[in-house]
């Protein structure tokens, strides 16, 4: 097998190609052949050495990825050798095939790209935990979305609209806007060019948003929070920035609002009984049509430096999944 090792967490450059021995499972694992993997913000941050999961080195960056279950370990009944599953173990897509814990494996149904599949988990898990579970948004609310052309903001947009909230895109361009309107944002906020209170205030009535869904963190979370609504939910996602805000939380007195964190791993981990009807009701969602990734673009594993760049810079709309032919 091969796969893009890291050895040294100081950036995406440092990956390696390089040849491994093909691992056997253990008990309880599984062999994946990996047909697509895809590129999230987590995978820029571990291999920076910035994120909170540090894994031993060397390792496989690579966190969530589709394929084809290559070989069985000793006590794995729930899956057949052939069968296409999705997988987000934290590491390993990056490669050409991976040894994961065959509990991890979600078994994808017929209809069911590898590209969309490697795709769809953390994102739309994410969103989901977040609006339904941690939000409880309700129909007719408001939902102000930051980052909104990213990988979890697409997602966000599309389970918003389906849980028949109206949706408040904001993103960094003009393009970013379209593409979130494409999707079914009802209204959209380049906030490199408007004043993003302002312009919440003109697109509520002064009312605010109920819900505001934040991955981004840095510069846009106190304008956000200090439009927030009565009773608003203020649901923190991540740092995609890189600054980790400090909110007046007097607003959260004076407001009645929530501030409310977005942990999906631990999610998975405490409650995977409440996981698992998550992500089957996802899966129907995808396969009625009500849901779908938006993919950048699918470039072949070989460029996974020029992936990391293209994130590094910003310029991902969606998100970007790296193939094996």
């Amino acid at each position: 097998m091969h796969a893009w090792l890291c050895s040294n967490p100081v950036g995406a450059d440092a990956l390696t190609w390089s040849e491994l021995p093909t691992p056997t499972p253990k008990e309880g694992e599984v062999l994946i052949e990996i047909k697509a993997a895809s590129l999230n913000f987590p995978d820029l941050l571990i291999v920076q050495n910035k994120y909170q999961i540090k894994p031993p080195l060397p390792f496989v960056p690579g966190s969530e990825f589709s394929g084809v279950v290559q070989a069985l370990g000793p006590g794995v009944t729930q899956l057949q050798v052939g069968q296409h599953v999705v997988c987000m173990p934290g590491v390993g897509g990056f490669a050409t095939h991976a040894v994961v814990p065959a509990a991890q494996c979600l078994p994808l149904p017929a209809g069911f790209s590898h590209v969309d599949a490697a795709a769809f988990v953390m994102i739309y898990a994410t969103s989901h935990h977040a609006l339904v579970d941690r939000a409880q948004l309700k129909a007719g609310e408001t939902v102000l979305v930051l980052g909104a052309a990213g990988g979890v903001g697409t997602a966000a947009i599309q389970i918003a609209k389906n849980l028949g909230a109206r949706v408040i895109a904001a993103a960094s361009s003009d393009s970013k806007c379209a593409l979130c309107r494409s999707i079914g944002a009802d209204e959209a906020i380049n906030y490199s060019q408007q004043n993003l209170r302002e312009a919440l205030k003109a697109l509520t009535g002064g009312k605010g948003p109920d819900v505001i869904y934040d991955p981004v963190g840095g510069d846009l979370a106190e304008p956000a929070f200090r439009s927030i609504a009565w009773r608003g939910r203020y649901l923190v996602v991540g740092f995609a920035s890189g600054a980790i805000p400090s909110l007046p939380l007097n607003l959260a007195l004076l407001r009645g609002a929530s501030v409310v964190g977005v942990s999906l791993g631990e999610c998975a981990k405490r409650e995977p009984q409440a996981y698992a009807r998550m992500m089957a009701e996802l899966v129907d969602w995808y396969l009625q049509g009500k849901i779908k990734p938006v993919i950048d673009r699918a470039l072949p594993m070989a460029e996974l430096p020029a992936a990391y760049a293209y994130m590094g810079a910003r310029s991902v709309q969606g998100k970007l999944v790296l193939v094996n032919d």
